[in-house]
């Protein structure tokens, strides 16, 4: 088996200031949705549309303040109000890792309909364009957990070749789950929105599969990941992020359904 190398989540120490490994995680995410975007921008049917490079600099900004402050506020309503809410300083202290995904996708939502008013976009021009720059961010946060030995995964059978013992939990073998997480959810997702975004589609589509996709694929490894709670769903037991994930997977649905019946929506980028 193998065991979790525990690694320092301090990246650089400069005197007074340390640097941790979370955060730059979250700075890789950030610089590959500028990468990733100024290659969209390039795509003749986004080019089409008007999309500048200007556009995606302001977006980033907006971007950066909806994951982070809708990420931390999920985490902190979605997941351990009672301890947030008897340690409320914590709430601050998000280097120390501890962002919702879902949080953070409804943060970046209120923050592109903030920055589509501003620019005079439609909403979900906005979010089939970032859309497919999404998954990767994911994973390089799900690369952040696995540092700071957060997240870890239910017992696996020990003949698993990468089965694993996290030392801060205990001497069991488990689901390395956040590396699962950062290949299915983000990697695997990332490929499939990224290519069928690459040719015109009808708006909503792209956000719809994106929505489909993410839900689908985050229930699915949720199963390999330790819960941090679990809830009755239809008879069934699930996990915390399993029930957060089933809105997700409705309204991908919905947005697929709507794209692909409404085929005077397709390609209206206008302003």
């Amino acid at each position: 088996m193998l065991t979790h190398p525990m690694p320092d989540p301090i990246a650089i120490s400069l005197g007074p200031l340390s640097v941790h490994w979370y955060g730059l995680m979250y700075l890789v995410a950030f610089a590959q949705f500028l990468i990733l975007g100024r290659m969209r921008i390039k795509q003749p049917h986004i080019a089409a549309a008007g999309w500048k490079k200007e556009d995606l600099d302001d977006m980033l900004f907006y971007g950066v303040l909806g994951v982070v402050v809708g990420g931390r506020l999920g985490e902190v309503l979605f997941y351990h109000p009672a301890y947030y809410f008897s340690n409320p300083l914590e709430i601050l202290a998000v280097w120390k890792g501890g962002m919702s995904f879902h949080g953070g996708f409804l943060g970046v939502m209120i923050a592109m309909a903030l920055w589509g008013r501003k620019a005079d976009r439609n909403l979900m021009d906005v979010l089939d364009f970032i859309a497919p720059m999404v998954p990767l961010g994911y994973a390089a946060g799900r690369i952040g957990n696995f540092i700071n030995a957060e997240l870890p995964g239910r017992l696996a059978d020990p003949s698993l070749p990468w089965a694993m013992i996290w030392p801060n939990v205990d001497n069991l073998p488990r689901h390395p789950s956040p590396i699962y997480q950062a290949l299915v959810d983000g990697l695997l997702l990332f490929l499939i929105v990224w290519f069928f975004a690459r040719k015109p589609r009808p708006r909503m589509a792209v956000s719809g599969l994106f929505a489909l996709g993410y839900g689908c694929a985050r229930f699915f490894t949720e199963y390999f990941r330790t819960p941090d709670y679990e809830v009755p769903l239809g008879g069934l037991t699930i996990s915390a992020g399993q029930m957060l994930s089933v809105p997700m997977i409705v309204l991908g649905v919905v947005l697929l359904t709507l794209a692909y019946k409404k085929p005077e929506a397709r390609l209206d980028h206008s302003r």
